[in-house]
């Protein structure tokens, strides 16, 4: 990373302790970035998209923006959910199947607010009606891939590199699939 780590204190000690015991470890982001931690968290909690939703739009921004930190750790979570080659398929930016109608056009929305906000239409949010994803939905959505572009910015910006149990832990499908981005960290 190009940045310091933070100093220190109360937060930042439990925030570590908490990385720890969910992880085993303490990974580069949550070091770089404590807040964008915790409104990813606000976000998903109030969201009523599922966990397997959210890690497509995942996989989808970021192999879009060619962020190898998140792909790897999403990856690693859609693996878990719907197959290492769904997954796999996402990250190098094929057609994914396998996917429900509403994952794939969630899939579709998160590519095409990384390549052309400007571009979205009426018929855009239409399709997305279609496959049943409510208004709240759609507007979570659209609100989680602007968070993950802002944080992706952020980390690719400073240098933060997945971390190599991160990419220990991801499927092999998964690792070979991303083919972009900051290289892995060094083993230490």
């Amino acid at each position: 990373m190009f940045l310091q780590l933070p100093p220190l204190s109360e937060s930042v000690t439990a925030l570590y302790e908490s990385a720890r015991a969910e992880d085993g470890y303490v990974d580069n982001l949550t070091k770089l970035m404590e807040a964008f931690t915790e409104l990813r968290k606000q976000l998903a909690a109030r969201s009523t998209l599922s966990d397997r939703e959210r890690a497509v739009l995942v996989c989808a921004t970021a192999s879009s923006i060619g962020d190898a930190y998140c792909a790897l750790a999403w990856g690693t979570k859609l693996a878990q959910q719907a197959g290492p080659g769904i997954a796999a398929e996402i990250l190098q930016m094929a057609d994914a199947h396998g996917l429900t109608s509403r994952e794939r056009a969630l899939m579709q929305w998160a590519r095409q607010i990384v390549r052309d906000p400007n571009a979205t239409t009426a018929g855009d949010v239409e399709s997305l009606r279609e496959t049943g994803l409510s208004e709240a939905e759609i507007f979570d959505a659209t609100v989680f891939i602007a968070f993950r572009l802002a944080f992706l910015t952020v980390n690719d910006s400073l240098g933060a590199r997945p971390d190599w149990q991160l990419a220990d832990a991801a499927p092999a499908e998964v690792r070979r699939a991303i083919t972009y981005g900051r290289p892995i960290e060094d083993r230490c």
